[in-house]
């Protein structure tokens, strides 16, 4: 049974983000470690260098790593997570869209700037974010999210390292405030993360990341659910992440009723069983 109350449940309708600790536990860390590791002896074709080559730590990112590292899949659709995402969304079922690793080295100064994730992806609809670290992270360096952005509209979203508008023209969108300029004026939550410990967030929640100037790494999974009602939406460039030629075979508004991207709860089992019970 997914570890999220009444109380998860109104504060991630009324900010967006919420923290539920321990929603992992010790033996499904320590395994996912263990995937991250493979992951990054053998990265992906979608993996990335975030940080600049004079950075003193290195920030990286690799995506969709569930098909070939099965510590991962095990986590994004057999532990707890897609039952406590589904609840959180308020939805009969969560359907897992993909894995992001972000892994931030010892000294790391690269940040993360302010940004939703919505406007990247190729998602219309609702959909949920569990962002698990596998290392402790002190509360100055875990992400910060700006509580009740998800109910505003969607931002422009912008490369990271030279602020262009590679995705939606510019003027189509709103532009993201200058949070940093005042940050008292807005509602900013960030939290310190033990291992194992998940932050939901919506996709359309502005957030940020500092840099990790600690002696230790920060690995991440971040596991990325889909409500029912979250349709494909075919862009005219490349998303992030891309799923090259998934738009010959799932048209614009199509549901996501495709193998990448399984129903992760119910799981088939636990909907035989209802089945069953309901024939019974």
């Amino acid at each position: 049974m997914a570890m999220v109350d009444d109380a998860a449940i109104e504060a991630f309708a009324r900010d967006g983000v919420v923290v539920v600790r321990g929603m992992l536990s010790h033996d499904e860390v320590e395994s996912l470690a263990v995937g991250v590791e493979a992951a990054l002896a053998h990265p992906s074709e979608r993996a990335i260098v975030v940080s600049d080559g004079d950075d003193p730590g290195r920030f990286v990112e690799d995506f969709v790593r569930w098909t070939d590292v099965p510590q991962i899949a095990e986590v994004a659709l057999g532990s707890a997570i897609p039952e406590a995402a589904a609840m959180l969304m308020d939805s009969l079922s969560a359907r897992f869209y993909h894995d992001h690793i972000l892994v931030k080295e010892a000294g790391t100064s690269q940040r993360t700037p302010w940004h939703q994730d919505q406007p990247y992806y190729n998602v219309d609809g609702r959909g949920i974010s569990a962002w698990v670290p596998i290392d402790p992270i002190p509360r100055a360096g875990s992400p910060e999210f700006w509580a009740g952005s998800h109910l505003g509209p969607w931002m422009l979203p912008r490369t990271f390292l030279d602020n262009e508008a590679k995705w939606f023209p510019e003027g189509s969108l709103a532009e993201l405030p200058d949070i940093e300029a005042d940050r008292s004026a807005y509602d900013i939550r960030q939290w310190r993360l033990s291992p194992g410990d998940a932050v939901f967030f919506s996709f359309q929640a502005v957030h940020s990341a500092p840099g990790f100037p600690f002696e230790h790494r920060r690995r991440v999974v971040s596991f990325r659910y889909l409500s029912p009602e979250a349709r494909h939406a075919v862009r005219r460039w490349k998303t992030s992440p891309d799923f090259p030629g998934l738009a010959d075979e799932l048209g614009d508004g199509a549901p996501f009723d495709h193998p990448m991207f399984p129903v992760a709860w119910p799981s088939e089992a636990l909907m035989d069983s209802m089945d069953q019970r309901r024939s019974g």
